[in-house]
C-alpha cells in the first residue's frame, strides 16, 4: 500500500536540493513512499530543464526510494511541444516522477 504525504500549497518553495532533502525528511517522518507536491511549491526553475534543478530534485527522491508527484496545472510549461512536454510525458510512463492534475489521480 502506498502512503502519500501531500504537501500544502502554501508552504515554502522547493528551490534547491537542500529543500528536497527537507521534504524527504518530512516524508520519512510520516512513513510516506510518495510525496505529492503542489506545482505552486516548485521554483519555476524546476521547469527550465537547463537549470538542472528538476534533475537534482528528482534524483534525490529516487536515491531515497520516495516517489514524487507534481500536482496541479503544468500546462504553461508543457503546452508547447519540446523538451519539457516530452519530459512530462516520459515521466508519467515511469515510476519515480508523475505529473497529475489533482491528488485523486494518484490512486493511492
Amino acid at each position: 500500500m502506498t502512503t502519500v504525504l501531500t504537501l500544502p500549497a502554501d508552504g515554502p518553495v522547493i528551490a534547491s536540493e537542500a529543500d528536497a532533502i527537507d521534504v524527504l525528511g518530512e516524508a520519512f517522518g510520516h512513513g510516506a513512499d510518495l510525496v505529492a507536491v503542489p506545482v505552486e511549491r516548485l521554483d519555476p526553475e524546476f521547469f527550465r530543464l537547463r537549470s538542472g534543478l528538476a534533475g537534482a530534485i528528482t534524483q534525490k527522491f529516487a536515491q531515497y526510494g520516495v516517489r514524487l508527484a507534481v500536482v496541479g496545472d503544468v500546462s504553461r510549461w508543457t503546452a508547447e511541444p519540446g523538451p519539457v512536454a516530452d519530459w512530462g510525458r516520459e515521466s508519467n510512463e515511469g515510476r519515480h516522477l508523475r505529473f497529475v492534475g489533482d491528488v485523486a489521480e494518484l490512486g493511492a
